[in-house]
């Protein structure tokens, strides 16, 4: 049976305005979709017993919550395929970091397995399967850093600079459900304009809550904006700055607080998942 080694690209949230909530809870917003060349790896062997493993399992989750589980599940439903798979994780980015880990996984295996088991779904099919998974899996789907709208599923790919990353990751979990449900998270900012965006950067709406619940997110910023511009990605912990060289910010994260674990990556337009497939 066939298999496959797949990248699952990190992702940044370039700005989060939070323009509103739905009756159903869900929250509108506006972000831009940095897909990273840096992530996770997934080894996909299929076989024909229908069954699907993981390894290793991740500590206190439960392979049926996991979401790859959840994503080879569906896809196996929605195709009526009858193959099984055995997917192991290479995981290096943080949980709750608010940089897509999960998220990416699920998009990785979705996009894998429709290619290892023949499934024929096209992209649009995938996406609303992803979409089903969780408002940022249709992004990793699709492949392109992109502007997004609704509820994050409205896409609309969008060529950027090639800047160079220093992510960090403080040592906190940083749940979106919690901060999505704070009484004290902005929802009315007004939406802005793509050229707005590219004119006058953007800020992220729960920055400053998260700050303020989690004082280990407050000092990766403070001390990351010795040297550009330090925001929250999304709704996790982790905190980035841009710079226009791989050695501007290797330099910077070398001086890096002991404490604070991270990488470096470069921004790409288009993931190095789909580059991996026909």
């Amino acid at each position: 049976m066939p298999s496959a080694t797949l990248p699952s690209p990190a992702k940044l949230n370039l700005f989060l305005n939070i323009t509103g909530r739905r009756e159903d809870g869900y929250h509108q917003l506006q972000t831009l979709f940095q897909l990273l060349d840096f992530g996770d790896q997934l080894e996909i062997e299929t076989n024909s017993s229908g069954d699907i493993l993981l390894q290793p399992q991740l500590p206190g989750l439960a392979q049926k919550d996991n979401l790859i589980y959840k994503a080879a599940k569906l896809l196996q439903q929605a195709s009526a395929c009858s193959q099984g798979a055995t997917i192991r994780t290479n995981k290096i980015l943080p949980m709750g970091g608010g940089i897509g880990g999960g998220s990416s996984n699920a998009a990785t295996t979705l996009v894998g397995l429709n290619y290892l088991w023949q499934c024929g779904l096209n992209e649009n099919h995938l996406a609303e399967l992803g979409r089903q998974l969780g408002a940022d899996v249709p992004v990793f789907v699709r492949g392109k850093t992109s502007w997004a709208e609704g509820v994050g599923e409205q896409l609309s790919p969008i060529e950027m600079p090639p800047y160079w990353y220093l992510v960090l990751a403080p040592n906190c979990h940083v749940s979106t459900a919690t901060i999505f449900s704070h009484k004290d998270l902005t929802r009315d900012s007004l939406a802005i304009t793509v050229a707005a965006f590219l004119e006058k950067g953007g800020k992220n709406d729960c920055q400053p809550l998260v700050e303020r619940l989690f004082p280990q997110v407050r000092d990766a910023v403070d001390w990351l904006n010795q040297y550009g511009p330090a925001q929250l990605t999304g709704t996790g912990s982790c905190v980035y700055a841009a710079f226009d060289s791989k050695q501007q910010a290797l330099d910077v994260y070398a001086k890096r607080p002991k404490h604070l674990n991270g990488f470096v990556a470069q921004g790409v337009n288009n993931s190095p998942l789909h580059q991996c497939l026909p």
